[in-house]
């Protein structure tokens, strides 16, 4: 197996001939355009990306495991209809010295057929546990077909395209971004200033980890720790949202440092920023081990809803006004993100 035409992986969920998984991917028990539990289908998602690695990585490395490095960009195009059947077609993009990028597609076949969203999974191939761990060297994929070559050099492109916007956190505002920050500062300032101040749009919670959060031995389940992030999130974001949110785009998704069984997590979300019918929220996980003398993160999630009616009709969100330098450069982060991901999309 090294052509990338070889490592196909699929998997349908039986939605619409499966009255109890599909009550388990509902939000609420009504009918209800988009009544999808994104969340759990990110956990999904997550299994399926390292099973695609996983048939490759063990040919060469039959007692190898992969890690999920990175989540880059999903944009949903269709809200996914819970009464119909979904089906999940993954792929390795590209490999590597030790990675792999797998490419998603999530569809619902049928009239009329949707194309949900694309997604892309930076996996990492190791050996080992704890100390001992280390990377395997991976041999590359044959790229034959032109498409299969168009995808490589895509996934090279999305990882450089990433390397810039991390460079370009460190810039300076631009005019344009500095006169937005000032009117934003200018506004707070004004006498009977009533909007919504970016520090008090938070969310929080703790959870301590168990032997069922496992999925490999003693690491918890990447895909269940992002599960939880972005349900906070979306609790968070409805603190801005005056309808209904609904997900639009995952734009990042990183993992640091792997969770243990014991280890205590605390989820925060915070809302960082706002425009149009868009709202920017934050997520982060920070570990505490059992014995409490290590404290490390370890995800960071930046997630982008919109509010909408129940016709999933886009409407406007209020303002949300940064206060202190931390905010501020929350803020442009954010900005910086959407506008990359709607000059990708036009519009999401």
């Amino acid at each position: 197996m090294t052509l990338p035409s070889e490592t196909i992986y699929h998997r349908t969920l039986p939605l619409g001939s499966d009255p109890a998984l599909r009550r388990r991917h509902m939000v609420v028990d009504e009918p209800l355009q988009g009544n999808m539990r994104f969340g759990l289908l990110l956990e999904i998602l997550d299994k399926v990306a390292e099973e695609t690695a996983l048939q490759y990585v063990n040919q060469f490395h039959p007692t190898a495991r992969v890690v999920t490095a990175a989540i880059d960009n999903i944009v949903i195009r269709h809200a996914v209809d819970v009464t119909r059947d979904l089906t999940v077609a993954a792929s390795i993009n590209h490999v590597g010295r030790s990675s792999l990028e797998i490419g998603i597609r999530v569809e619902q076949p049928g009239e009329p057929h949707l194309h949900i969203a694309s997604c892309y999974f930076t996996m990492v191939a190791r050996s080992g546990y704890g100390e001992g761990m280390t990377s395997v060297v991976l041999p590359p994929l044959d790229y034959i077909e032109p498409i299969e070559k168009r995808r490589a050099g895509k996934a090279l492109a999305r990882r450089e395209e990433y390397r810039q916007q991390q460079l370009a956190l460190r810039e300076p505002p631009s005019r344009e971004e500095y006169q937005l920050l000032a009117d934003l500062h200018q506004a707070l300032e004004e006498p009977g200033f009533s909007g919504l101040l970016c520090r008090r749009l938070e969310t929080d919670a703790w959870e301590r980890m168990y032997p069922e959060q496992e999925n490999v031995p003693f690491m918890i389940f990447g895909g269940y720790l992002i599960r939880r992030a972005f349900e906070l999130s979306s609790i968070c974001s409805e603190l801005v949202a005056p309808d209904r949110s609904i997900i639009a785009a995952v734009n990042r998704i990183n993992f640091f440092c792997p969770v243990r069984m014991g280890d205590k997590l605390h989820f925060t979300a915070r809302v960082v920023y706002t425009s149009d019918s868009f709202i920017c929220v934050e997520a982060g996980i920070e570990r505490i081990s059992r014995d409490r003398t290590s404290k490390a993160l370890s995800n960071s999630c930046l997630f982008t809803f919109a509010n909408v009616d129940r016709d999933l009709q886009h409407c406007p969100v209020p303002t949300v006004y940064p206060a202190t330098y931390a905010e501020d450069a929350r803020y442009l982060a954010a900005h910086r993100s959407l506008q990359s991901l709607l000059r990708h999309e036009n519009r999401i």
